[in-house]
């Protein structure tokens, strides 16, 4: 039998298998059937919910302005699946070709999925994360409960972390009226995703909001009563916060503790693939039945020395399952490679701050539109003489033409010159990212080398 006959019958009557009811998930199963599967399709989700969009789980459902049961994701079409939820994969059987369940079922497959995406990364000590009142922020769940904390009367929040996340949710206490007190073991605000340089114009900006503002420091303890609510928080620096809500926002974990000794290379920073979502094994062999998309997926980029990234992106989730749903039913002469230049975006304290590249790779910067003090400004990252990333304040605009720099390789310094006026930053100066090799949980794109297995990777919190 030739492998296009495989193909064929796969697409007729074979078993795919999508590990993961996220935004990925979805549209890997809708591209499928519009593609012409006509086989099983069946979705394991752990949560009983069927996809819904996370975003605006820390900006309007925290505002109250839409509701986390109204954050479904819109259907392309009827993608016709077998929907297993609540019930979580515990384990993958790769000669036996089936994910095990935490309820002890088995599910066969001809092709799996992997969306499983991330977690929010949990408070260090288990006794203080279970206090009443601390909270993390990522499934509908989450956001229902701490909206309702909110605007329950309490007086002061903690919000632990100021990567995107953690800032949207300080952005979000101040307009709903609450003091807000923001502890950052880094230099400034968004230092690990966009670096020092424009961290600093989030430290202005948050301040100039009404934020308390704690940088260079880290939460040692929560404190609770006697009955069990959070009542105080104590700092590194040997002072110490009143405050009735801590949101922990120290990023993301990814969920692939369930693909342990199944012998695929997966591991805290994700699950390895090649540009065509097709997953490595822990000897950095292909498969050829495995793939994976989202932000569990880590993948080589042309653009990016070939290096391994895991993106935490809404766009890129959505183009990398299309790309894995193409590729799982269709011969070799016609997959298509996984290229996306990644893209990120966020609301907060009344500006837009977008991205494009990769600003953590950039080795130089220069700010080409607006002034980074009146927080109206486009900055272009450099790395080794070419555009890598962009990230702008309230100038989305320019993203488009950045984006094509990126991809074109442009020279950097920029040859154009300034559109609107000339900037106070003329000349490259360093972006004053953190070291890489400290924890960090600012990054929304994190570069990870070339290797696709990584076995000795482990988050160290900080405790000083």
């Amino acid at each position: 039998m030739s492998a296009d006959t495989d193909v064929e019958a796969l697409r007729r009557q074979g078993r795919i298998v999508v590990v993961g009811a996220s935004l990925a998930g979805l549209r890997a199963a809708e591209t499928l059937r519009d593609q012409g599967f006509t086989g099983s399709l069946t979705m394991i989700g752990d949560e009983p919910y069927e996809p819904y969009d996370r975003p605006p789980l820390s900006k309007q459902a925290l505002l109250g302005r839409a509701r986390p049961e109204d954050t479904a994701l819109p259907r392309r079409c009827d993608v016709d699946a077998a929907w297993r939820l609540g019930v979580a994969a515990e384990g993958l059987d790769r000669d036996a070709k089936q994910v095990r369940l935490a309820n002890g079922d088995t599910v066969p497959y001809d092709r799996l999925l992997i969306t499983t995406g991330t977690r929010a990364r949990p408070w260090i000590h288990p006794e203080e994360a279970a206090l009443d009142g601390v909270f993390v922020l990522r499934t509908r769940d989450d956001s229902a409960r701490l909206h309702r904390k909110l605007t329950s009367g309490v007086s002061r929040v903690l919000v632990i972390g100021a990567g995107f996340t953690g800032s949207e949710v300080a952005s979000v206490c101040r307009e709903l009226g609450l003091e807000v007190t923001v502890a950052e073991r880094g230099p400034a605000p968004l230092v690990g995703a966009l670096g020092g340089v424009i961290g600093a114009a989030a430290d202005r900006l948050q301040r100039g909001k009404g934020v308390d503002l704690r940088c260079g420091v880290s939460v040692t303890a929560l404190e609770g009563d006697y009955g069990g609510r959070l009542r105080r928080a104590h700092l590194s620096d040997g002072t110490a916060i009143d405050a009735e809500v801590a949101v922990i926002s120290l990023g993301a974990v990814r969920n692939t503790e369930w693909l342990a000794g199944s012998g695929v290379a997966a591991g805290p920073r994700g699950v390895a693939c090649d540009a065509g979502c097709r997953v490595f094994d822990v000897n950095g062999i292909v498969t050829d039945d495995i793939y994976a998309a989202g932000d569990v997926a880590r993948s080589p980029h042309p653009l990016f020395d070939y290096q391994f990234l895991s993106l935490e992106h809404w766009g890129n989730a959505v183009e990398q399952a299309e790309i894995a749903a193409h590729n799982m039913i269709c011969a070799g002469t016609k997959r298509i490679p996984h290229l996306w230049v990644p893209m990120f975006w966020s609301s907060q304290f009344g500006i837009n701050i977008k991205s494009v590249g990769v600003p953590p790779l950039g080795d130089q910067l220069v700010v080409t539109q607006g002034s980074l003090t009146e927080e109206r400004f486009v900055a272009v990252y450099g790395y080794r003489g070419r555009v890598i990333a962009a990230a702008t304040f309230d100038g989305a605009k320019w993203l488009g033409f950045h984006q094509e720099q990126i991809a074109a390789g442009a020279p950097f310094p920029p040859e154009y010159r300034t559109v609107d006026r000339r900037t106070e930053t003329l000349q490259p100066v360093d972006p004053d990212f953190p070291d890489p090799h400290l924890p960090t949980h600012g990054p929304t794109v994190t570069l990870s080398g070339h290797s696709p297995s990584e076995r000795r990777v482990q988050f160290v919190p900080s405790r000083a």
